[in-house]
């Protein structure tokens, strides 16, 4: 495997870890976050929104490419100045997007698949929807296969409910009704292996198999870690940021049942509970470099 990830973040380096292709070459936008990466292994390119002839060179001879960046109103940056090398990569077998499911918007509480109807509350989402669809459009004009992963609230190593309690950022919001889907950052790298090994234009949810309400997982984090949680506070008062408030505007419960029957995917963290506890048992919840 020799593996380009356009936009070197948190999912590409367990991915990378998961995967270890023979190569691997990932984008940063700055000299600082550049060393860091280089200091793992990977073969860091700085990218600003113009490839360079590094980059370029690199997607040419990829076999799978990973793409993590965020798209703005202008659509796919990597996409923008990427699609000619893609176009012409001989090798490459397959393409691994990653989305939201904040793209299906609110549903009241119903639950969602791969045929749920796409109804975006936020630009951000909005956009998401779009890179997908342009994505998508240039997988069939190449022939290369590239699936959509549509993922829950990533945790993990270093992003969890214990650091915003060591830290005092935890806050125990309640909204009578309100939950969130999740999923652990080494089962999104499990189901992105899966597909690269036989890549398919398809759609994925990647979530865990329980909604849930987001103070019950502060709740059970501060329990093992033997302190008091903080006090619960109703939506209508509590102090959020645009952003996050928009998320408490939708609420769905995220169905996962194609990674499993389609690419064989067993979850090794279920639900938060088993995750967190993972986290905390073994130490990682810190995160590591």
């Amino acid at each position: 495997m020799r593996l380009v990830c356009l936009g070197f973040g948190y999912t590409a380096w367990a991915f990378t870890r998961r995967a270890r292709p023979d190569t691997t070459v990932g984008t940063t936008r700055s000299a600082e976050k550049a060393d860091e990466v280089h200091t793992r292994g990977v073969r860091s390119v700085l990218f600003d929104g113009r490839a360079s002839q590094t980059l370029s060179e690199a997607v040419r001879e990829a076999t799978h490419v990973l793409v993590s960046a965020a798209p703005d109103r202008d659509g796919d940056p990597f996409l923008r100045g990427l699609e000619r090398d893609l176009a012409h990569a001989a090798d490459l077998r397959w393409i691994g997007y990653l989305s939201t499911v904040g793209v299906y918007g609110d549903h009241a509480g119903a639950v969602v698949d791969e045929r749920s109807t796409c109804r975006p509350v936020s630009d951000r989402a909005g956009w998401r929807l779009e890179a997908e669809a342009a994505w998508s459009a240039l997988g069939r004009r190449t022939g290369v296969p590239v699936g959509i992963f549509r993922l829950a609230g990533i945790y993990g190593p270093g992003r969890n409910a214990f650091v915003s309690l060591e830290e005092g950022r935890a806050k125990r919001i309640v909204k009578p009704g309100q939950v969130f889907n999740r999923i652990h950052v080494d089962d999104i790298a499990a189901t992105l292996e899966a597909s690269a090994a036989r890549p398919a234009a398809r759609l994925y949810n990647v979530s865990d198999d329980e909604p849930a309400p987001p103070q019950d997982v502060v709740a059970y984090a501060a329990a093992m870690m033997g302190r008091e949680p903080p006090p619960e506070a109703p939506f209508e008062a509590a102090e959020l940021s645009p952003m996050a408030r928009s998320f408490y505007g939708e609420v769905k419960r995220v169905a996962n049942g194609r990674i499993k029957r389609e690419l064989g995917v067993a979850l090794a963290y279920p639900t938060y509970r088993e995750g967190l506890r993972q986290l905390w048992e073994g130490g990682q919840w810190r995160g590591s470099s």
